[in-house]
């Protein structure tokens, strides 16, 4: 939901939910196939999981963070790892690669820049669920483009501060 000052917008979890089956079934409308899925974690690592399973593909994972400061809300210094994590072989053939938005879109860029230098690679698209009008990324998919550039509250964010003694706090009968 979007409030009314276009600076914020609440996605509960089925929201989440099938914004990401709809990102799959953009991908599948495209005739576009693919070998492996690479996410981007964490944001990415939800909708790759999903999208891994509706199309029976194998799950690859890189790790990148940009948003540190003030509980995730300021951007700080990106850093890409240096590895990509996955089950047997290498990263290589037709890629899709799959985050959760395209904010600024910086990490997005890098990362794709990264990869296309890979000659094991041959094809490289993205699909994200979210596209900022500040991006300067245009992902291959999405499901919404925000002109607004609200920030997102996604539903798995209240566990950003959460801590285990607030956990047995609330489980406590």
């Amino acid at each position: 939901m979007l409030t009314d000052d276009g600076k914020h917008l609440y996605v509960s979890w089925d929201e989440y939910h099938l914004l990401i089956e709809r990102l799959a079934l953009k991908v599948h409308a495209s005739g576009w196939e693919f070998d492996q899925i690479l996410c981007l974690a964490r944001g990415g690592l939800r909708p790759g999981d999903v999208l891994s399973r509706v199309f029976d593909k194998p799950l690859a994972i890189m790790s990148t963070s940009s948003y540190r400061a003030e509980a995730g809300t300021v951007q700080g210094r990106l850093d890409i790892a240096e590895t990509i994590t996955m089950p047997k072989g290498k990263l290589a053939g037709r890629v899709l690669l799959v985050d959760d938005l395209a904010d600024s879109g910086v990490t997005l860029k890098a990362v794709v820049e990264r990869l296309r230098a890979s000659p094991a690679i041959e094809e490289l698209r993205s699909a994200v669920i979210w596209t900022k009008a500040v991006s300067v990324f245009q992902p291959d998919y999405q499901v919404e483009f925000l002109d607004t550039s609200p920030w997102i509250h996604q539903p798995f964010e209240d566990y950003d501060t959460l801590r285990p003694e607030d956990l047995k706090r609330k489980l406590s009968y």
